[in-house]
């Protein structure tokens, strides 16, 4: 049969893809559940435990431009606009979708004296939140059904899935249509914004961007543009560091850079200069080895294939038993610290556990189906891709 260059098949299936960038993914997001869980136990984010984990988010946007700049770049004179979007659309939205409705079915039992709105939302305000939260549409702080003010409060993580559907219209809109001289000037640029928040900014660090207030907007775009921008660049450029087992090293760099303490403590000077060698530099670095090892791909196959399919629906799926982890910890009834670990390792391992189950059973055949009823082929690469 002819496959349609409109369709993914046509437009994707000739590229081969990375796959210890698909495997770094999902150990970013595997370390992403951890940090989560371990917040319930922090007073601050100077005792937080795998300090840096939200870090990761900046590591899924300079990874998502890279793969995105890779995949799509010299693909446009013949692809339209539409069939970017619908493509994007196949890909990420039934997992928001998923994530949306399972945070509204375990809302409830969520609630605690750090969630303080849950007790007082009616049936009704959670269907609406439940709706626009399948639609992507942001919650406003006035209509927060949690008291945490996020976008989307059902579901927390969903707030970078936001930013990511902006970076994707920028990509189609304008990035891609900058010459790489251009490209690299905003780069620059954007390196410029997120080293003088990070110096300025009270705190030291760059958490943030889930909430629709104009600082948290300020934080989720000053996150976002570096390093997507930054990706697409890598793309391009396409720089080459090869290095013995790559994704044993990339593996063991990255969690090192989001599991590391605090630094400088009080100083918050020494932390943001931290956080911003990480960003421009450190996470560049890993995109660099992990994208130089295409052809050596046989090494750790099996363990980038399972860590790059559960990577996206672990990372979108956690979050609501994070909620009743955090309802556990500070409840009246909450067992000893040894006791709270326990239950908290058993979350972790369950969160990663489950994300295959739904990747098997609902992510990967749901994208199939929608490909098949818009194409009307059968798009074999989406296995295992989130880009």
């Amino acid at each position: 049969m002819t496959t349609s260059l409109s369709s993914p098949a046509g437009l994707l299936r000739s590229k081969p893809h990375f796959a210890h960038l698909d495997g770094l993914r999902g150990v970013a997001a595997v370390v992403v559940v951890a940090f989560h869980l371990l917040e319930a136990h922090a007073t601050s984010h100077l005792d937080q435990i795998v300090n840096h984990g939200y870090l990761a988010v900046d590591f899924f946007f300079i990874l998502s431009g890279f793969v995105i700049g890779y995949a799509y770049d010299d693909r446009w004179p013949r692809m339209s606009w539409r069939n970017f979007a619908l493509r994007r659309l196949v890909r990420l939205q039934p997992m928001v979708v998923f994530g949306t409705l399972l945070g509204a079915l375990f809302f409830y039992p969520g609630a605690s004296v750090v969630c303080p709105l849950v007790d007082q939302t009616t049936l009704s305000h959670l269907l609406i939140v439940t709706v626009m939260g399948c639609l992507m549409l942001p919650v406003s702080v006035g209509y927060d059904v949690r008291g945490w003010q996020e976008t989307y409060p059902l579901n927390g993580p969903t707030w970078s899935l936001f930013f990511e559907y902006i970076a994707n219209i920028l990509y189609a809109l304008v990035l891609r249509r900058l010459p790489t001289w251009l490209l690299a000037v905003v780069v620059l640029a954007s390196a410029f914004a997120t080293g003088q928040y990070l110096l300025t900014a009270p705190g030291g660090d760059i958490v943030g961007g889930w909430a629709l207030t104009g600082h948290e907007l300020r934080v989720g775009f000053t996150r976002l543009l570096f390093p997507f921008t930054a990706g697409l660049l890598l793309a391009r450029w396409r720089p080459r560091l090869s290095v013995p087992h790559p994704f044993l090293v990339c593996s063991v760099l990255l969690v090192a850079l989001l599991a590391m303490p605090r630094v400088g403590g009080a100083d918050v000077r020494l932390n943001a200069l931290y956080e911003l060698g990480c960003i421009v530099a450190g996470f560049p670095l890993i995109i660099i080895i992990g994208a130089s090892a295409l052809h050596e791909q046989h090494e750790s196959s099996f363990a980038c294939r399972f860590l790059g399919r559960i990577s996206y629906p672990l990372y979108i799926t956690h979050y609501p038993f994070v909620y009743m982890y955090f309802a556990y910890v500070h409840g009246a009834g909450a067992a000893s610290p040894l006791g709270q670990l326990a239950l908290g390792v058993t979350v972790w391992a369950g969160c990663i556990a489950m994300a295959y189950v739904y990747t098997r059973c609902y992510d990967e055949p749901v994208r199939r189906w929608l490909t098949r009823r818009i194409w009307g082929v059968k798009d074999k690469a989406s296995k295992g891709q989130k880009d």
